[in-house]
């Protein structure tokens, strides 16, 4: 089993801009540490059914008044107030960006943990779609597909992190596989109950378990 840098296409030049926004950075930072609560205000507010930020103090009360919450608050807006296509794009790469942190601050290694990564197997066809963020450590490697609602959740991602799975066990390799989803965990077995595609072995992050993460591999 090893890794490889996916090869530059049109789409990834644009979602590196994306990537690269400060504003994606800074939301990642705020999240890292944040409480489920302030994680469930943050995704209520980026998905852009209302800018208002009273609307906001109003509706999540517990999360105010605290300087942590009104900057999530201010930077999820920020978010909010774009495009939908744009909007789209940014929560994305902030559910990839704050989960590279949260497993860094747990490898060995900061070069350990990588981002847009295939793996390959003796043998096997690549997969086109690479890895959100992987975790590239030998004899406990780790890849993970990051999304940011339950809805995101399909038959042929299931498939290729199970496959992975399968392959590296065939070459006596440690691979745990996974999904992050920015969403509750009841939204996510809700859509994984509609699956046929293989999910038992697949680790299940969501928004109440994401502080799992900076522990130890299970």
């Amino acid at each position: 089993m090893r890794f490889q840098d996916a090869a530059p296409d049109a789409r990834a030049i644009v979602y590196a801009g994306i990537q690269a926004d400060p504003l994606v950075g800074r939301l990642a930072d705020l999240l890292d540490g944040a409480s489920t609560a302030q994680l469930v205000l943050a995704r209520a507010v980026m998905n852009g059914e209302t800018t208002d930020p009273d609307t906001w103090r109003s509706m999540v009360p517990a999360c105010f008044p605290d300087e942590r919450s009104e900057a999530i608050l201010t930077a999820s807006l920020q978010v909010a107030e774009r495009g939908e296509q744009v909007r789209s794009q940014f929560r994305g790469a902030i559910v990839e960006a704050l989960t590279e942190r949260l497993l860094r601050s747990r490898a060995p290694s900061a070069n350990a943990v990588r981002r847009e990564r295939r793996i390959l197997f003796d043998g096997v066809r690549a997969e086109i779609h690479p890895y959100d963020v992987t975790v590239e450590l030998p004899g406990a490697a780790e890849a993970y597909d990051c999304k940011w609602g339950a809805r995101g959740i399909n038959a042929d991602v299931l498939h290729q992190l199970d496959d992975a799975r399968l392959h590296a066990a065939g070459e006596d390799d440690g691979l745990l596989v996974g999904l992050i989803v920015f969403d509750t965990r009841l939204a996510c077995l809700v859509r994984l109950e509609q699956m046929t595609a293989p999910h038992e072995a697949t680790r299940l992050v969501t928004i109440e378990s994401l502080a799992g993460l900076a522990r130890r591999r299970p």
